[in-house]
């Protein structure tokens, strides 16, 4: 009966785990490949954060505590989220939406971006 209970338990922790909150992230947009190989935390210029995401780098929210956040979907197959991040490409932004942690890494639905005032 306690393995039972121990294993019941543990599913629901993770269950739990695996449901996303809602969280406000501010950060600048980001080639994420300056970000990682180049070790920015903010962009050259908007020209060049445009062409890389136009070349097919993904765009991510580069936060100011370091936390790299990469757009994603829901849906099955995923698709690329450069076009709703490109109007804000090199810009410092607020988004909202769906957080989503595995490992070290984090995934977040963008509900709501927006320009930082």
């Amino acid at each position: 009966m306690r393995i039972l209970f121990t294993a019941v338990l543990a599913s629901a922790m993770l269950l739990a785990a695996a449901e996303p909150k809602t969280v406000t992230v501010k950060g600048y947009v980001l080639d994420s490949a300056c970000g990682f190989t180049k070790n920015l935390k903010k962009p050259v210029s908007v020209e060049c954060a445009q062409a890389c995401a136009k070349a097919g780098s993904p765009l991510v929210i580069w936060a100011d505590d370091g936390s790299v956040y990469w757009p994603t979907t829901d849906a099955m197959p995923a698709a690329s989220q450069n076009d709703k991040l490109l109007p804000f490409a090199a810009q410092r932004v607020v988004a909202t939406g769906k957080l989503y942690v595995h490992g070290g890494s984090k995934a977040l639905i963008i509900e709501k971006i927006e320009a930082e005032k």
